[in-house]
């Protein structure tokens, strides 16, 4: 028979995935020898059971669980349900990864109107028993049987008005012995059926509703935010009680044996005398710092002390207890890995490594990745955001706060930001490339509309700005000048603020805080970078951007998007006149006017990644997208263009696409007009040839992109060769330059062998591949992606982190297919992907070169290869 239920003698730490870790941790410090309550946990393995058998226990679980129950009751001498001498335990959730208040706690369990008098009677404290009493009524008609605890809070209220007293201590224990009263009869009221009274009942109860909260909203919320997968199930851990409410000799606290927010090698914590644990964590009433409980009680805080520093040289980390004193004896209840602030673990890591418990690869596995982000953007104050009003959510598109006053368009938003240079937020249903000049000004960016991918996410992602994405409850009115979210309405100048890292949108402003960057963090990337194979570039399309790259280790860049130089308020004219044109004359007339901008272009990237590679993607969108749709818009561009409004309105009439992220783009464009690739030929070579006559050595890799037919590939890579070794030899120097194409046409991957006889390099595209394997449209699937979440068929966002099991696999095909053809193969990602942990953990282990990703998720991309090659080394 499988076993279930584990005593805390017989589990050890490396039982996690079993145990939980909140279980195996108090079996460590059992076998450790320190002061820990004995009981019980119900394996992860029995939660899954639960959920498979339809959300019911099985007998043979509940029978080990009362097995295990008699081997405690004997050891603490008492009796689960006996008047006269009870047993107490707690029940607590463990899954295997830290979920802090995201799983349901039960205090007290066992006590009946019985066992409540024993209680009294054996400690001599009635107050005690009857205050442990009214809690447990309350907490287990809260987490077992879902009634609202408010329905109890009202009547301690007015328990506390009644006696005009302000703190629960207060209460005498008659009052707590009339409230308990109440609770009966508030309880039944409600429920239609008395206050169990068998404490075995009560057990499984608890023990059902921990599991049943693994399930609940915040719980599913937690997990797909930190990659926790559901099928893990939760442990319950079973303790017995010791009590911190049983006068002043008593208390409880939480403790952490580092400063979890900057890092100090002191304890930091916080504990309450005559308390129970929740008065700490729920705020009831004001702890006192755990430095003062050297004045209170120096020996305990000596032996806590000691506890703590041996805890933490045995776990080699900083770590996260509680503690309760029952009489006068410390207890320990809880210890983990302690959660960090990102400035707090670049100096516990370090501080680690000089103090010899850590070596380096193992100190740069104790910073996640994504916890950088929040060196590198502005954070709302602490304790402003506590009061603020949250208006809506939407996704999380690009990390860091803002505050400002709404744009409706980026002419405004322009406009405001310099008539007063306070801060603006543009407001969009969703952006286009003309908006960028007002995403520039803008210290935040909110859509309605919109994916993880869309162009708002990726551009600002690129400018290290705040962005909110698919807010669909914010319905926009630009014409207004005001949008609608849940009734209220917000109108150009109100302040708003966006958290772009957890996509809450709130409605006024918020203060505040600029990033810090410590020399800890100069010091852990410089171990990140001893220790990865990957290389990481950056996606950038202009110098500002390349700078910002290169200036966070970027090694060059994988993706230059030259359609976003096309939308610069100089060179559209010249663009729209290319798609007007009706004969090649007229065509190569206006790509002209485009080569010596685009070439300049190219100049500023080369210098600004000092001789690094980089990669320069033909022009990918539909042509459609360069010209308007408005009826007014079309009248003043006709005017402007010196056409009539009928042949513009023609032009675009014929450009129209049913599917336009399907349709005439990418090196389908070039094949139709393959004097848009000779232009963009030569101002790429012309490029190198000027900065290598200054000295600087580059190679550039000519990207081709949407390529599904080696022979697609093959046309354009003649008419570039061709062109660009003209130009060379006419130059008379010696330049080196690769040809390669994007892998984001499924058929690609699947005939790679054949594409990489003529790409010398591929550079995975996963924004459409992703959209072209699962068949979404990355700018809507973020209206029902939620509804896969909660219905368990999809664990995250497959735009923000490569489908391991779909479009993974295509990777992995098209790699080893490719480097069958070409051994040499230089492998790249360069969609959004490129810069997720997840995702770099898994181009790592497919064996890609390098992976490419905007600038400001340069050193999390960084941190991230290196976790990938300490885990697996290549």
């Amino acid at each position: 028979m499988t076993k279930y239920v584990y005593l805390f003698k017989e589990g050890n730490a490396t039982m996690k995935n079993l145990l939980g870790g909140k279980g195996a941790n108090l079996a460590e410090m059992t076998s450790l020898g320190m002061p820990v309550p004995q009981g019980f946990t119900v394996t992860t393995e029995a939660c899954n059971d639960y959920y498979k058998r339809g959300k019911k226990i099985a007998p043979e679980i509940i029978e080990q669980v009362f097995t295990a129950l008699a081997v405690i009751e004997k050891e603490a001498g008492k009796a689960f349900g006996d008047a006269g001498n009870p047993f107490l335990v707690s029940v607590r959730s463990g899954s295997r990864a830290s979920m802090p208040g995201m799983m349901d706690t039960i205090l007290n369990l066992g006590l009946t109107n019985e066992s409540v008098k024993g209680l009294a009677k054996l400690t001599g404290n009635p107050r005690f028993a009857y205050d442990s009493y009214r809690r447990f009524i309350q907490m287990f008609a809260d987490v077992v049987m879902e009634v609202d605890k408010e329905n109890f809070e009202h009547l301690l209220e007015d328990m506390k008005e009644k006696k005009n007293i302000t703190a629960d201590t207060d209460l005498t224990s008659d009052d707590l012995i009339e409230l308990v009263g109440q609770f009966l009869v508030k309880y039944e009221e409600l429920k239609g059926e008395p206050f169990p009274q068998d404490p075995r009942e009560q057990l499984i109860g608890a023990i059902t509703a921990v599991f049943r909260s693994w399930d609940n909203p915040r719980a599913n919320t937690y997990r797909r935010l930190n990659h926790i997968p559901y099928e893990w199930g939760t442990a319950v851990n079973v303790q017995g009680m010791v009590f911190g409410n049983m006068g002043e000799d008593s208390g409880t606290g939480v403790a952490f044996s580092r400063n979890p927010s900057d890092g100090t090698n002191e304890l930091y914590g916080e504990y309450l005398f005559n308390a129970q644990g929740e008065d700490v964590v729920a705020g009831i009433r004001t702890p006192k710092p755990i430095a003062e409980l050297k004045k209170d009680n120096l020996a305990l805080y000596e032996e806590f002390d000691a506890l703590s520093k041996k805890l933490e040289a045995h776990y080699r980390d900083m770590q996260d207890m509680e503690f309760t004193i029952e009489k006068g004896k410390l207890y320990m209840l809880q210890t983990r890995n302690g959660k960090r602030t990102a400035q707090a673990a670049l100096k516990i890591a370090i501080d680690l490594v000089s103090e010899g418990l850590l070596t380096e690869k193992e100190a740069i596995l104790k910073v996640e990745p994504g916890q950088l982000d929040a060196l590198l953007h502005p954070q709302f104050d602490k304790q402003a955001l506590k009061k603020a009003r949250v208006i809506a959510t939407g996704l999380n598109a690009s990390p860091g706060a803002a505050t400002g006053r709404i744009a409706f368009t980026a002419e405004r938003a322009k406009e405001m930001k310099a008539a007063d240079k306070q801060p603006v937020v543009l407001v969009r249903q969703e952006t286009s490339p003309e908006d960028i000049e007002g995403m520039v000004v803008a210290s935040g960016i909110l859509t309605s509309r919109g994916g993880m991918t869309s162009h708002a996410a990726v551009v600002a992602r690129g400018m290290g700005t705040c962005c909110v994405a698919g807010a669909g409850s914010v319905r926009v009115m630009e014409a207004k000048k005001q949008f609608e979210v849940n009734g209220e309405v917000f109108k150009e100048g109100d302040w708003i603020s966006l958290d772009g890292s957890t996509g809450v949108i709130y409605g006024e402003r918020i203060p505040t805080v600029d990033a810090t960057v410590s020399g800890d963090f100069a010091v852990l990337m410089g171990w990140a970078d001893k220790y990865r194979a990957m290389d990481v570039r950056t996606n950038a399309d202009n110098e500002r951007d390349a700078t910002t790259a290169y200036e966070f280790g970027a090694q060059g860049i994988g993706l230059c998007r030259t359609e976003h130089m096309f939308f610069e308020a100089d060179r559209i004219p010249a663009v729209r006149e290319m798609i007007v044109a009706k004969t090649l004359k007229e065509r190569e007339k206006a790509l002209a006017k485009l080569l010596p901008m685009q070439r300049e272009d190219f100049i500023k990237l080369y210098k600004a990644m000092k001789g690094f590679p980089v990669t320069i993607r033909y022009l990918d969108p539909p042509l459609h997208e360069f010209l308007p749709t408005a009826t007014a818009d079309i009248e003043a561009l006709a005017k402007e263009m010196e056409l009539s409004y009928e042949a513009l309105k023609a032009t675009i009439d014929d450009l129209h696409e049913t599917n336009p992220m399907l349709g005439h783009r990418g090196v389908r464009l070039t094949i139709t007009y393959p004097e848009i690739a000779k232009m963009q030929t030569r101002a790429v070579i012309e490029a190198a040839i000027a900065v290598t006559k200054d000295g600087m050595k580059v190679v550039p890799e000519i990207m081709i992109p949407l390529v599904g037919e080696v022979r697609e590939l093959k046309y354009i890579k003649d008419i570039v060769v061709e062109t660009a070794d003209t130009i060379i030899k006419e130059a008379g120097v010696d330049l080196n330059y690769l040809v390669g194409t994007m892998i984001e046409v499924p058929r690609a991957a699947l005939l790679a062998d054949e594409v990489a006889v003529e790409a010398e390099f591929f550079s995975f595209g996963t924004n459409d591949l992703t959209q072209m394997t699962f068949g979404f449209s990355r700018d809507d699937a973020g209206k029902f992606l939620a509804d896969y979440y909660e219905k368990k068929i999809f664990p995250n966002d497959p735009f923000a982190h490569v489908d391991i099991k779909g479009v993974g696999k295509l990777m992995d095909m098209a790699v080893k297919l490719g480097k069958q053809t070409r051994p040499d193969l230089k492998l790249g990602i360069c969609g959004e992907h490129g810069g997720d942990p997840m995702s770099v953990e898994f181009c790592h282990n497919v064996g890609l070169s390098y992976v490419s990703c905007s600038p400001f998720r340069v050193p999390i991309a960084r941190l991230a290869a290196a976790h990938a090659n300490i885990k697996n080394p290549r």
